[in-house]
């Protein structure tokens, strides 16, 4: 039986050791929309790649990323301390939804033209929404009141930053950037001293698993319509072939390495919870850009690549490594040096090796499956959790 959706409800915490804490509906949703934004920053940076614009388009994709993936985590964090599901709360989470998709339509002309009005005022439009939540919630939670004013407060001041930095000279947009990106990540650590949030570590833990799948899949989404461009050409099944087969075992081996390591555990503590959060901005920025670089790869095939070859290579075995090692850094926390790192970093060294073989796709995707194989296979003798 369904229950009708309440007006209102004080949004008070809700317990961090709540069971059967698990995503809602409305999360999903959320996380479905953000990922259009995602898709439209990978092509563009793509696009990018390929025209041989290297070194602006890392920079573009960088910048980009960051409004995505800030905005996402820090309605993924407060709703896991104070979501009430009441209609206040559906409707300003809509509202950021509407600004997610507002960025998406901007995310290409701010990554390749540097344009960020657009991208601007759909994120501003996301933060704004959230100064709300927290001011609700400092209405109704006296115990944290002054935890989610300084939310309120530290998130209103970055947004007035942004929509002034529009009017800022050209030669002032990137350090300008770079100081709110600061400011902006400063505030959770700010805001979190004066009282910790009542976040729930399975519900957050379910919560980057479950965008990281969405990535995952936009990135085989992303490749197969590639894939099935490049047939329409006078490319050839044979060539493509290696391509494809290499892509699929690549992103199915990123799965199971992020799958086979258990995170709520290790978020108990403030330090563990921020390195997790702010370390998964590199493990989203590559699982995406995995898919641009395959896209990099069959450009060069059809001769629309205008990059060198090894840079085309790299394209796609940077993102895999980048992906591999920061993982291995979230989840192995303060545990000792043991096989287990030996043989991630060995991965590591690996996928960055084969940048200079002929068919670098099809390599890095062996070369994950073996790591995979491989960590299996220790932390099955040793009797222990993969990511311990």
């Amino acid at each position: 039986m369904t229950h009708p959706t309440p007006w209102h409800r004080p949004m008070l915490p809700r317990p961090s050791a709540e069971r059967h804490r698990t995503a809602t509906v409305l999360e999903l949703f959320f996380d479905l929309c953000f990922v259009t934004a995602v898709a439209q920053t990978a092509a563009a940076f793509e696009h990018e790649l390929a025209a041989g614009k290297l070194g602006h388009g890392v920079l573009g994709y960088v910048l980009v990323f960051f409004a995505i993936w800030w905005a996402w985590m820090n309605f993924t964090w407060f709703a896991s301390a104070y979501d009430t599901d009441d209609v206040p709360y559906r409707l300003l989470t809509l509202l950021q939804i509407a600004g997610a998709l507002v960025l998406a339509a901007g995310a290409s002309k701010a990554l390749e033209e540097y344009d960020f009005t657009v991208i601007t005022y759909g994120y501003v439009v996301m933060r704004l929404a959230m100064v709300s939540q927290w001011l609700r919630a400092a209405h109704s939670d006296p115990e944290r009141r002054r935890t989610c004013l300084r939310y309120a407060v530290g998130i209103l001041v970055a947004q007035i930053g942004w929509v002034a930095r529009l009017w800022l000279p050209d030669d002032a947009g990137l350090p300008s950037f770079l100081v709110l990106v600061v400011a902006e990540l400063a505030v959770p650590a700010w805001a979190e001293r004066a009282g910790q949030t009542t976040w729930h570590p399975h519900h957050i833990a379910e919560r980057y698993g479950l965008f990281t799948l969405i990535v995952l899949g936009e990135s085989i989404t992303a490749a197969t319509g590639t894939v099935r461009a490049a047939l329409d050409t006078e490319v050839s099944l044979g060539d493509i072939a290696p391509l494809a087969v290499g892509g699929v075992l690549t992103v199915f081996a990123m799965w199971w390495l992020y799958f086979t390591q258990s995170a709520a555990g290790k978020l108990n503590s403030l330090g563990t919870a921020l390195r997790w959060g702010y370390g998964h901005y590199v493990v989203y920025a590559s699982a995406a850009a995995v898919a641009a670089g395959l896209a990099v790869e069959i450009a060069h095939l059809t001769g629309h690549a205008h990059l060198d070859r090894p840079v085309v290579a790299a394209a796609y075995t940077v993102p895999v490594a980048l992906y591999v090692a920061v993982l291995r850094l979230l989840h192995r926390g303060s545990a000792k040096f043991g096989a287990l790192d030996v043989i991630w970093a060995a991965g590591v060294l690996a996928v960055l090796a084969v940048t200079f073989t002929p068919s670098p796709v099809l390599a890095t995707g062996c070369v994950m499956s073996v790591l995979v194989a491989a960590v299996v296979t220790v932390t099955h003798r040793a009797g222990r959790p993969a990511g311990a």
